[in-house]
């Protein structure tokens, strides 16, 4: 199932195919597979290189491993991310190595290496899903994640499946049309609140 992106203004055909299933395919996705997407996520740019990222993976090959992993999400995703073939947890390193002092970027650059990870995705056929709904505490406790690193993000990843395997619930948001808030919301000119004057221009 595909749910391209409904754009007023012109973006790659890559970013607009990608968005966050729930329903996924029992196939499964080989090591080599994966290794790709953790090395499109390894090239994601980041503040002084520190590449703050972490991730922990599970995947069905090694049902126990996987198991644990799930048990860390919230009851309402592990509904349907148990049906991925992959599990992932992106954790960040909150202080720079250079210094020790705290860096406030690292949450951004964890999400590049995720975006990253993701779009390499959906180039090779796979969608993943990224959940804020799951334990750090349980995740810090189960692989012991060491002081400074912050569980970040939750990830389901797979080849898309079928919706209908879904709950009614989900099965609606599954398919309903994708919504975001139009450019002239969010992005701002010469005051806060004030729109841009290039997308004045440009309106569609």
């Amino acid at each position: 199932m595909e749910k391209r992106a409904a754009c007023d203004h012109s973006i790659d055909d890559l970013l607009a195919r990608r968005w966050s299933p729930r329903a996924f395919s029992e196939r499964a996705v080989d090591a080599e597979t994966v290794c790709s997407l953790l090395e499109a996520a390894r090239w994601a740019p980041s503040c002084f290189n520190e590449q703050p990222w972490s991730f922990i993976v599970a995947t069905k090959e090694n049902p126990e491993a996987f198991s644990k992993l799930l048990g860390c999400l919230r009851e309402a995703n592990q509904i349907w991310a148990r049906q991925a073939p992959v599990l992932m947890v992106a954790v960040a390193k909150a202080a720079f190595d250079h210094n020790g002092k705290p860096n406030r970027h690292s949450g951004h650059d964890v999400g590049l290496a995720v975006e990253n990870l993701m779009l390499q995705a959906v180039s090779m056929g796979l969608f993943a899903h990224a959940m804020a709904g799951f334990d750090a505490g349980r995740v810090r406790e189960a692989y012991g994640v060491p002081e400074g690193h912050d569980p970040l993000v939750a990830i389901a990843l797979g080849y898309p499946g079928d919706p209908g395997m879904l709950p009614d619930d989900l099965k609606e948001r599954e398919t309903a049309p994708r919504e975001r808030k139009p450019l002239m919301r969010f992005v701002f000119g010469r005051f806060w609140g004030n729109s841009w004057e290039g997308l004045r221009e440009n309106r569609p």
